[in-house]
């Protein structure tokens, strides 16, 4: 499978909740979009935790940043 991207896998699956929420499709079509559904739902989950665990990271990292006062270097000309 492609790598997919979660902003499109996210439209998609509000693309198919609109569908089924017209209740227009047939019993078939309506177990095909679902489980697709659950599919994309599961992905864009996956993706969300792991953007989570990464800036948990990122905020627990104890590097501190040491400021320096700023000095102007003047050139003698």
């Amino acid at each position: 499978m492609a790598e997919k991207k979660f902003e499109k896998a996210l439209e998609k699956l509000e693309a198919i909740v609109r569908e089924m929420e017209a209740g227009e499709l047939t019993l078939d079509e309506s177990l095909k979009a679902f489980q697709e559904g659950i599919e994309l739902s599961r992905f864009c989950m996956n993706k969300l935790d792991e953007a989570e665990r990464k800036v948990e990271i990122l905020l627990q990292e104890k590097e501190e940043i040491k400021v320096h006062p700023y000095i102007e270097e003047k050139i003698n000309e």
